[in-house]
């Protein structure tokens, strides 16, 4: 017998949530819904009474792949969904701010994506994990991917059956670049001479930029450049880059506003200098990554590039070595984007450097607003936040934080 059960609310990862706890995935606040009960789980979901808010999911992928949870919800449920887990994470730290309107980045503008490849009898199987599942989804009309991104699947099976096994499955990086393709390949057969061979002919036959193996340069047939303001970055294979452009332009836009004309600026966890050159062109700028093969692109593009002010670079563990407030007592402005765990042992130096304005980017609330409360409780005011959602229909939230210590110092 089968039991009715009404959605309250949607938890961090988009699943509906009714009273037990019983989580519903792919339902909305309001709904009724009945299906198989497994532990805490509702499977065999059965809409009986929907939400003004459901749509029908513009992907004809969406029930089979598990790469977006929310295409069911309307752009306007979903942007204002997420703009409220910002606001509910820094209300349980007793903080609130003026939020600015959401920034969404366009349908097929992801720039990388990792499939997954499995050779098969007939041949090869490529595309997204369903949810919760070892299942590969094919997704050759899909409306995150850049359509570009789409027509490089094939280059992924090729690989894959070059070099994969029909026992495991290859995670395949795709990430678009101005000089073209740039994959990065794991999970694959060991590399031998005859195999490395054939991935060299591969990577010309595809006219990929570059190819990476389990982190070993294959080959480079053009750096793959990935522009950040005036500069010409070739990050190192597998580094950090925003999911689009878009949303990039929209975090970038947002920290050049709170910096604005500070003339000595630290980048904390400044990866491949996604802020540090964009900043360059107005202030000095000190660039701090834990990777070294960062700060070296980073360094390199900055050399490169014409019309910038000075940008030094330090590869240093900011989790284990934060900067000291010595050490930061000569930056007017700040810009923290630390990982999902956040920064919270380099937050307490900032506390006591008092540096006046700080821009916080952050992909997950929780751990920003924990940070937010320390810096709140050491006389920062914060000023605003900007939520940016370039992770359409999923669950994820991208933000900046605007700290002022100016009005209180």
């Amino acid at each position: 017998m089968t039991q009715d059960y009404t959605i309250l609310r949607l938890g961090h990862q988009g699943d509906g949530i009714a009273d037990g706890p019983v989580y519903a995935p792919r339902t909305l606040p309001g709904e009724v819904v009945s299906g198989t009960l497994v532990g805490t789980l509702l499977n065999d979901i059965r809409v009986n009474t929907p939400s003004d808010d459901r749509v029908k999911a513009p992907c004809r992928h969406y029930k089979a792949c598990g790469g977006c949870q929310l295409q069911h919800a309307s752009d306007t449920f979903v942007a204002d969904w997420k703009v409220e887990v910002v606001r509910t994470a820094l209300a349980a730290q007793g903080l609130e701010a003026p939020m600015r309107p959401i920034h969404t980045s366009p349908e097929r503008s992801r720039r990388r994506a990792t499939v997954a490849v499995r050779r098969t009898k007939k041949g090869t199987l490529a595309g997204f994990h369903g949810r919760a599942s070892d299942t590969i989804t094919e997704i050759p009309d899909c409306h995150l991917l850049d359509p570009a991104l789409i027509a490089a699947i094939p280059v992924a099976e090729a690989l894959a059956v070059l070099g994969g096994s029909r026992k495991g499955v290859l995670a395949v990086t795709l990430t678009l670049s101005e000089a073209g393709l740039d994959v990065s390949v794991k999970g694959g057969k060991p590399l031998d001479g005859p195999l490395e061979l054939a991935l060299a002919q591969a990577t010309e036959q595809h006219g990929l930029a570059r190819l990476t193996w389990d982190d070993e340069v294959i080959a480079m047939r053009q750096p793959p450049v990935q522009r950040f303001g005036k500069a010409q970055v070739v990050p190192p294979p597998g580094a950090f880059l925003q999911a689009t452009k878009d949303g990039e332009q929209a975090l970038t836009q947002a920290v050049l506003e709170i910096v604005g004309s500070s003339k000595q600026v630290v980048d904390l966890f400044a990866g491949s200098g996604t802020f540090s050159l964009p900043l360059a062109e107005g202030s000095e700028v000190h660039a701090v990554e834990g990777e070294a093969a960062m700060t070296r692109a980073l360094d390199q593009a900055w050399r490169k590039a014409e019309g910038l002010k000075k940008v030094t670079t330090e590869a240093r563990d900011l989790f284990r070595r934060p900067l000291m407030p010595d050490e930061l007592k000569s930056f007017d402005a700040v810009v923290l984007d630390p990982p999902r765990a956040g920064a919270e042992a380099q937050v307490q130096e900032l506390v006591q450097a008092k540096r006046p304005l700080i821009a916080y980017v952050s992909c997950n609330p929780v751990s920003f607003a924990r940070d937010a409360k320390i810096l709140a409780q050491a006389g920062y005011t914060l000023e605003w936040v900007q939520v940016v959602d370039q992770f359409r229909w999923s669950s994820h939230t991208e933000l900046v934080g605007y700290f002022n210590m100016s009005k209180k110092s």
